[in-house]
């Protein structure tokens, strides 16, 4: 403000001036004391203190360097960092010799799995977990959701519009 007040001071016939707080501009055509008449681009003459006045010079801010700072990134909590886990219970990403299971042992060792993962995620406060059970003759998906229906605290829902063609479900912990 102190720059503005010192250019004020040196206002001339001539000069292009601002009105402070008001859309208002013009050309000065006298200056007696404190007191500048100017004239808008209709014609109109107006009379305003210097202190009320700006001058309208786009050279003004030619040599003015401006200085980009950096975005100050937004701090995120490293919990809330990661992608929401995934489990695959496909059978075969669980143990090397699939063929060596019978249908019983292969379904045990799949809910024994889902069972850890979910108490895994409970006791490290995950609050997203996707389960991958495939879609085949419909077990598997059954055995997800008898767990899942028997659980407190979470909120879960199929990753497709049509869950009898979903492969998948997205578990929210509470």
């Amino acid at each position: 403000m102190k720059i503005i007040k010192e250019e004020a001071q040196y206002m001339k016939i001539g000069d292009k001036v601002s009105v402070v707080d008001e859309n208002l501009s013009g050309t000065i055509t006298s200056v007696k004391g404190n007191i500048v008449v100017f004239k808008d681009e209709y014609g109109f003459t107006y009379q305003y203190s210097k202190e009320k006045l700006v001058p309208k010079d786009a050279d003004l801010y030619e040599n003015i360097r401006v200085v980009k700072k950096a975005e100050p990134k937004k701090v995120v909590s490293k919990k809330h960092q990661k992608n929401h886990m995934v489990l695959d219970l496909h059978f075969h990403h669980m143990v090397k010799n699939p063929s060596d299971y019978d249908s019983f042992e292969r379904l045990f060792i799949q809910k024994a799995k889902l069972m850890e993962v979910l108490d895994f995620c409970r006791k490290h406060n995950l609050k997203r977990l996707e389960i991958v059970h495939g879609i085949g003759d419909g077990t598997l998906q059954r055995m997800v959701m008898d767990v899942l229906e028997s659980q407190s605290d979470i909120d879960f829902y199929n990753k497709e519009i049509l869950h009898h063609q979903s492969g998948a479900v997205m578990i929210e912990f509470h």
